[in-house]
């Protein structure tokens, strides 16, 4: 039996509403063909910008390895190489 995500006992101390914010947004991408994900994702970090919500770096670490846990390793190559990039545009605001 596949266990949902959102008990990983990992996140039961992050903010309530991030973790609502991550609950709307996996039901919205559930439904998004992949080629509008890109777009998904930067509305996703607008939203938290507009709630005042910032994810940490440990946060989003765990977030990746609890959505990843069941990808194949190519996806979670082409993930971490997406993660690199974001932290380097990141950086040099």
């Amino acid at each position: 039996m596949e266990r949902s995500w959102k008990n990983d006992p990992r996140l039961k101390n992050m903010d309530r509403r991030k973790l609502d914010l991550l609950t709307s947004f996996a039901d919205k991408i559930a439904k998004t063909p992949k080629e509008q994900l890109l777009s998904s994702f930067m509305e996703l970090n607008l939203d938290a910008q507009k709630q005042g919500l910032q994810f940490t770096d440990q946060e989003t670490g765990l977030l990746t390895d609890i959505l990843t846990e069941g990808l194949p390793e190519e996806d979670r190559k082409k993930l971490d190489t997406l993660r690199f990039l974001s932290r380097k545009l990141a950086w040099k605001k």
